[in-house]
């Protein structure tokens, strides 16, 4: 790995970032301010409606808020995260 990775310049087009994926050794970069990105695909067809403590559910907005995604997205992340956990 290099000991001075070079920064990574803002791709301003679809284009430019799969030519940039294509051909650039990223090894080269410094990776070290991105953060893991989760895409929302499979359909919602189910809903869950429950009444909770106002407190909780501010807590969980402020949460959410700094994860930078809405809170039920965010509660979806955490019930998701539960469910796969082994036991």
């Amino acid at each position: 790995m290099n000991a001075h990775p070079k920064p990574l310049s803002p791709l301003t087009s679809d284009a430019e970032a799969e030519d940039f994926v294509e051909t650039a050794d990223l090894s080269e970069y410094d990776l070290s301010g991105f953060t893991p990105m989760r895409f929302e695909i499979e359909p919602k067809a189910a809903s869950l409606n429950m009444r909770l403590p106002a407190a909780l559910l501010d807590a969980v907005k402020a949460k959410a808020k700094a994860n930078g995604i809405p809170y039920t997205r965010y509660v979806r992340m955490l019930l998701e995260t539960d469910v796969a956990r082994p036991k």
